[in-house]
């Protein structure tokens, strides 16, 4: 492959060598979020800033843990996950937003993606769309656990991703309006819990490079539940995604230690 930095080992989009990363890393889509989950590691510092992506390393239960952002979307999102398992991680925490879809799924809620609905094109240029995005069990199970932990009202289960924001939120005013209504009227049928954009790249290229990955979303509203007449909070703070995300690292980074353990 041309090596576009310049440099061996540079990575061209993120901006990071080996090293400069841990093996665990939190996967925000907005750049802004960055410091704002840093600032629950022990001596957090900005390693890059290139484009979407910043990443910030610092140290959780004595692991390096570092945090960078994908941007909007499976293209943007597919990069950050292959140049950061070349600088040595191997396991990711996506960290973000979503809309609900199932009506019990109310804005504030957390969302545990088990899979994702790929209706989006990154994820087709790695594996046959018959091929299942799935996160990883342990990963999985850990967010779970860090939930109830924690007291929060949370959701498992299936997430829809899709390339076009407003195709979900406006697909009457669109060109293939038809393809876009049925098909979420399929989603909802199935029990679909959200939709979102990055995670079924993050899991198809984390099934391809063979390493975990797992979802944490925050529920902003729910326009089904609007539809419906029923209520339908919005929310926008992020932290607790944010802390469930931390706790199941804490989690993780145990169980790993403990399987290491003569």
């Amino acid at each position: 492959m041309q090596k576009y930095s310049g440099e061996v080992g540079l990575q061209y989009h993120v901006q990071l060598r080996p090293g400069d990363i841990g093996r665990y890393v939190i996967l925000p889509g907005d750049p802004k979020r960055c410091e704002k989950i840093a600032r629950h590691l022990e001596n957090p510092h900005l390693m890059a800033d290139s484009r979407e992506y910043m990443t910030y390393t610092g140290f959780l239960d004595g692991e390096k843990v570092s945090v960078t952002s994908t941007g909007i979307g499976g293209p943007s999102a597919s990069i950050a996950v292959e140049e950061l398992c070349n600088c040595g991680a191997d396991t990711f925490l996506r960290v973000g937003t979503c809309g609900g879809i199932d009506l019990d799924v109310k804005g504030g809620d957390l969302v545990v993606a088990t899979g994702a609905i790929r209706m989006e094109g990154a994820s087709r240029e790695y594996a046959p769309i018959e091929f299942p995005a799935v996160a990883d069990r342990e990963v999985t199970n850990a967010l779970v656990e860090a939930a109830a932990k924690l007291g929060l009202p949370y959701h498992t289960g299936v997430v829809q991703c899709k390339d076009s924001f407003y195709g979900q939120h406006e697909p009457e005013t669109k060109p293939v309006s038809y393809e876009l209504q049925n098909k979420w009227e399929a989603w909802k049928r199935l029990g679909c819990k959200a939709s979102e954009m990055e995670s079924a790249a993050v899991f198809i290229v984390a099934s391809y490079r063979r390493v975990r990955a797992g979802t944490t979303l925050l529920v902003m509203a729910n326009q089904e539940r609007d539809k419906a007449g029923l209520a339908n909070p919005i929310a926008h703070d992020t932290e607790a995604a944010i802390k469930t995300a931390i706790e199941a690292l804490r989690l993780l980074i145990s169980q790993d230690k403990a399987r290491k353990a003569p």
